[in-house]
């Protein structure tokens, strides 16, 4: 992804926040157990009224500068679903929110909200890593009947894993910022140094080689 203005401001904006945290020398644990340079929580922005209104104005423009047709607004569970929430609300459409599982009692719903059925959907996530939610929300929405083809993102890792899975699954993902981008505004505000950065991009070349070598005495 070039680096764009929305793209370094949202990687500046993300550091600031705390919503991402660099520690190549401490590195955090991963609920799979990987060791990781980088800790990405932005579900942190609901607490920020300006930021998350920025995320919510930057998703319009990228859904209108990119010509993307929406006829409802989608968001993964649950970490999307404010952001979806404010994005539907901004453009005046519908939204629903696909569940990580259906619902074991009632109507066992897997997604909320009116059935997108023949309509066009634009799924709203915070984060890409490996891509499986995303994908998994765009599988369930198009099982029922919804035409999906773009998932739009606060922030993703550019690991090639996922690359490979949004390619095969014919989804083009828009993340408002990368890996990329954000370890260069790190490294141009002080947050890291130039060899620190090169830690944090030789994890995201693979992640568990990374891991398995931080784990050796």
């Amino acid at each position: 992804m070039k680096a764009t203005t929305i793209s370094r401001q949202t990687a500046r904006m993300l550091l600031e926040s705390g919503a991402v945290l660099l520690r190549p020398d401490a590195p955090f644990r991963f609920a799979s157990g990987l060791l990781s340079p980088i800790y990405c929580d932005n579900r942190l922005l609901m607490s920020y009224p300006r930021q998350r209104r920025r995320v919510t104005l930057w998703f319009a423009r990228v859904l209108r500068d990119q010509a993307i047709p929406a006829d409802v607004i989608a968001g993964t569970a649950t970490a999307g679903i404010p952001h979806a929430a404010w994005l539907a609300a901004e453009l005046r459409l519908p939204m629903v929110y696909v569940r990580n599982r259906a619902k074991g009692h009632g109507k066992e719903r897997l997604i909320e909200g009116l059935p997108p059925v023949g309509q066009r959907v634009a799924v709203v996530e915070d984060l890409v890593t490996t891509g499986g939610s995303s994908l998994g929300s765009v599988a369930a929405l198009r099982q029922a009947g919804a035409f999906v083809e773009h998932v739009l993102a606060i922030f993703s890792y550019g690991l090639p894993k996922a690359e490979e899975a949004f390619g095969q699954a014919g989804v083009q993902l828009h993340p408002l910022s990368t890996l990329a981008v954000l370890l260069d505004v790190a490294v141009a505000r002080g947050h890291l140094t130039p060899n620190a950065r090169h830690t944090v991009a030789d994890w995201a070349t693979d992640p568990a080689a990374w891991s398995q070598a931080q784990e050796k005495p």
